[in-house]
């Protein structure tokens, strides 16, 4: 593939860059250590494509508050791949999940590139991006780490409207966001997302019964006081990278069809990069228990929302996810706008991974109207499920 363009500050690579060889390090990473992996991962992509460092400045305009409570006017920057595309083609934004970031979908951007400007995105405080200090200490708060970055990012980068694609809790904030900008969200696209249940649900009884164990107590505690896996990572300095790699090879075992998920090669570069995206200093990590109660139950449920929805939703789920996508059912029966929800066979949490091609007509089906000039006559994905 042809080299990709770089764009960046030199004042944020000169100071990610440190005084001691990584060897020598406890923990071996750096911003450079993220940039150099992503690179080497997204070696594998065909497509060329340019990485920038999107400054977004210091804090949303008109608040006193530096980005996260911090009194520095210090610019901070969101990293983006944006893909070679067709003049005139649909603008694609893609949002990663918790604990990932935008080289995830590694092996979704040269199909996806031949129908869309795609722009990935690594959300303040992971992957790329800069990572402030994390003083968020409510919600509300936390939920605008995320929202007021992406539109600052949306504002420098001059984009007016466009698809916007999110998975997990990427697809939590993304929700979030067009609730908020609906005027630049054409169409929403929820992969496995979370953030629609409270688990006050009677089904959920069970997680209430295990918080009262003391496995539960435990497990609750270590939740609140924001003890996140990455943290274990940190913890174990220069072993830190074994440990990614096995569970990476056993996160993306072939569970669900006979076919491997990765190759060898593959494997090992996203073992590597998924090291250093962990490893590296805790920012929007720390969200965690801000947005989510112990069992990944929303504080703040998107379904509360549901009847204020102003963007046409697609929601995508492998058949295997262990996100429920009942919840998206009964969102859709309270929203006004048109909604789908399309599951995708031979695949869990990670369905863009586990059943690319599936996920791959999945996508182009829930983009017909931008993509085809009789969307209403496109015929429904053979072999995937309308839930």
């Amino acid at each position: 593939m042809n080299k990709p363009e770089l764009r960046s500050s030199p004042s944020i690579i000169a100071k990610s860059r440190s005084l001691w060889p990584s060897v020598l390090r406890w923990i071996p990473t750096s911003t450079d250590h993220i940039i150099a992996s992503e690179k080497r991962l997204l070696s594998l992509v065909k497509t060329s494509y340019v990485q920038e460092l999107v400054n977004i400045g210091s804090g949303p305009p008109g608040s006193s508050v530096r980005w996260f409570r911090s009194s520095s006017n210090e610019p901070r920057f969101i990293n983006t791949v944006t893909f070679d595309s067709k003049e005139g083609s649909p603008t694609l934004v893609m949002v990663h999940g918790y604990a990932a970031s935008q080289g995830f979908f590694f092996k979704n951007f040269d199909f996806l590139a031949n129908r869309f400007k795609v722009i990935a995105i690594d959300q303040l405080g992971w992957g790329g991006s800069s990572r402030p200090d994390f003083t968020c200490n409510s919600t509300e708060e936390t939920e605008a780490w995320f929202i007021d970055s992406l539109e600052e990012w949306r504002k420098a980068k001059n984009l007016g409207n466009f698809i916007l694609l999110g998975h997990s809790f990427g697809g939590y904030v993304a929700a979030k966001y067009a609730l908020k900008h609906p005027e630049h969200v054409q169409h929403l696209i929820l992969v496995g997302a979370a953030g629609f249940s409270s688990g006050s649900e009677e089904k959920y009884e069970w997680v209430n019964r295990f918080r009262a164990t003391w496995k539960g107590v435990i497990l609750s505690h270590l939740w609140e006081s924001n003890f996140t896996p990455q943290k274990i990572i940190r913890g174990l300095g220069p072993w830190g990278p074994d440990l990614v790699h096995k569970y990476t090879a056993a996160r993306f075992s072939p569970r669900y069809s006979a076919e491997g998920v990765f190759t060898e090669e593959e494997s090992r570069l996203l073992s590597d990069y998924v090291y250093h995206i962990s490893a590296a200093k805790a920012s929007g990590e720390l969200c965690l228990k801000y947005i989510f109660a112990f069992g990944a139950f929303a504080r703040s449920p998107l379904l509360n929302s549901a009847s204020e929805w102003k963007v046409p939703t697609t929601f995508i789920y492998g058949t295997e996810d262990w996100m429920d996508y009942q919840g998206a059912e009964a969102a859709c029966k309270q929203m006004k706008v048109p909604c789908e929800i399309i599951r995708v066979p031979q695949a869990g949490h990670f369905v863009f991974l586990e059943n690319k091609d599936g996920f791959h007509s999945a996508v182009l089906y829930a983009c017909r109207r931008f993509l085809s000039p009789h969307p209403d006559d496109e015929p429904f994905p053979e072999g995937l499920i309308s839930a």
